[in-house]
């Protein structure tokens, strides 16, 4: 069985593999209606759905001892009639224990599974802040990020990508 210090460090017996949540938390996070109050009557008015565009990207951070932070950053860009209705970004974070695993599995953790673990976080950050700002509820839709990483694989020629700890 693997402990997590109180210092974040973890211990686990050798050669068992091990990954652990520590913690979640936003690391960063914005909202914009850029064109607000005029783009409220623009979205009422208008007889075309407005436009959305999602871009997705993660990094992961060695922290030593085993320890990792991963960041799921999503933005949200809603536009209608070419004018920015909102931008919604959310940088979701945790920091995962990780040890024992070989090279492929690590990176697969990090690749697929720890931004699939934050993904529901930051959708519920995204939904929030949409909501708030005074537009229609917006829920984002599941991601295979298991399908983004292997063709992140495929892509780069099949090599998994490693971390410096």
């Amino acid at each position: 069985m693997a402990d997590i210090t109180a210092n974040g460090q973890v211990n686990s017996p050798a050669n068992q593999p091990m990954l652990a949540l520590q913690k979640i938390y936003v690391k960063d996070v914005s909202f914009e209606a850029p064109n607000a109050p005029q783009i409220f009557q623009e979205v009422s008015e208008i007889s075309e759905a407005p436009q959305v565009q999602l871009n997705l990207t993660q990094r992961a951070t060695g922290l030593g001892n085993d320890l990792y932070e991963v960041v799921l950053s999503l933005t949200l860009t809603c536009t209608v009639n070419d004018r920015t209705a909102y931008l919604a970004e959310v940088h979701q974070a945790g920091l995962f224990g990780i040890a024992g695993f070989n090279e492929v599995d690590h990176a697969g953790i990090i690749g697929s599974y720890c931004p699939n673990l934050l993904f529901p976080y930051a959708r519920q950050v995204i939904s929030s802040l949409v909501q708030e700002g005074g537009f229609p509820p917006f829920l984002l839709q599941p991601i295979n990020f298991e399908a983004l990483y292997a063709e992140q694989q495929r892509r780069a020629g099949g090599e998994p990508h490693t971390l410096n700890s």
